[in-house]
């Protein structure tokens, strides 16, 4: 199968993560490396190593444990970044180096399996600033700490929390704030030494970047800013990375001039839309064989100008040519640049081949 194809240059996805983690390790503070936005692509896994992070963190548990199987040179530590299923609690324990957790259920449900295995696992205990997506609200922290503490097989290495990814929340001094003196708190009251002050993901990097973020927050975890190159807060280019990593080849397997407009009664398609054109006349249309089932088709950005997207059905990209001053004929193939949501999905389907440069 040649198209429809993600073009991957792993030496600008290596540039991109040097560029992020030696700003970072500027500021004291070290990145983990996302890899679930590729499905854990392996090139791109060892593309992010190359880059200097320290580790790599994925949502899905068989993503990890492939990474763990097939990364044979080196033990690379590994976070499994959504809070653990009760069902995969046996896997996280011998799979997985650290885990974010916000249930206090599931922390014990993990000393219970680690004790059996007679291992110790860590954990990062995830606290709501304001975001309102995974965390324990700061006023019952210290409960679920003391609790944790007691366990035997579970190491509580540190606290975190997410940003912008639900609410759209950006790292602030207040939220920040809340992580420091909880630390300072936890260390105070138990007697601990908690090191890790995961301060979030690739929201925080536009504030590190330009006034830069409290010197106790020493870990964030970043996955878009390195791989697509972007300032998540406002997807503009992140300063000194590359945009076009990943691109998306998709092959025409119609070429027509037609008119704009739809012909007879509308209603919905299959996807309880109405498509309503504002186009008039007659337009050089093409159908590229990609389409929703393969990738977010309202996250792409047409690489040559005159191409424009018109819309897409399950298997079908439909883009209007009447601007493209190319010649163009059946068979031939048009790149388009991804988002986060389009490269999620391509990288997650099994219809769209992965290609390296």
């Amino acid at each position: 199968m040649k198209n429809p194809k993600v073009n991957v240059d792993i030496k600008k996805v290596i540039a991109n993560a040097k560029e992020v983690v030696n700003l970072a390790a500027e500021k004291g503070i070290e990145v983990v490396g996302v890899t679930k936005s590729v499905c854990a692509n392996l090139e791109v896994a060892k593309a992010l190593l190359k880059g200097g992070v320290v580790g790599l963190a994925d949502s899905r548990i068989n993503n990890l444990l492939y990474l763990r199987e097939n990364l044979k040179l080196e033990r690379v530590p590994l976070m499994l970044l959504r809070t653990p299923m009760l069902s995969e609690v046996e896997q996280v324990v011998k799979y997985v180096d650290v885990s974010l957790n916000s249930e206090l259920k599931i922390v014990k449900a993990l000393n219970e399996v680690a004790r059996e295995q007679e291992l110790l696992h860590k954990v990062i205990l995830m606290v709501d600033v304001g975001d309102r997506r995974e965390g324990v609200m700061p006023d019952n922290v210290m409960k679920i700490v003391e609790e944790v503490l007691q366990l035997t097989n579970i190491k509580l290495v540190g606290i975190g929390t997410n940003l912008a990814c639900f609410g759209g929340v950006l790292p602030s001094d207040e939220n920040m704030k809340v992580l420091i003196e909880l630390r300072e708190k936890i260390n105070e009251e138990f007697d601990e030494n908690l090191k890790i002050i995961s301060g979030g993901n690739s929201s925080s990097l536009p504030r590190l970047k330009e006034r830069g973020l409290p010197p106790e927050i020493n870990q964030l975890r970043v996955g878009e800013t390195i791989l697509l190159g972007r300032n998540v807060t406002n997807r503009e280019p992140f300063p000194n990375t590359f945009q076009d990593s990943f691109l998306l080849e998709a092959e025409i397997i119609e070429l027509k001039e037609k008119p704009a407009q739809s012909e007879g009664r509308i209603g919905q398609n299959a996807f309880g839309e109405k498509e309503i054109s504002s186009k008039k006349g007659i337009r050089k249309r093409a159908i590229l064989a990609v389409g929703r089932q393969d990738v977010f088709f309202k996250g792409l950005t047409p690489l040559d100008k005159g191409v424009k997207i018109e819309s897409a059905s399950s298997d079908h990209l439909i883009v209007d040519l009447t601007g493209y001053r190319k010649d163009t004929t059946i068979g031939d193939s048009l790149k388009f640049e991804l988002n986060y949501a389009a490269l999620l999905r391509a990288m997650t389907s099994p219809y769209v081949k992965v290609d390296y440069n």
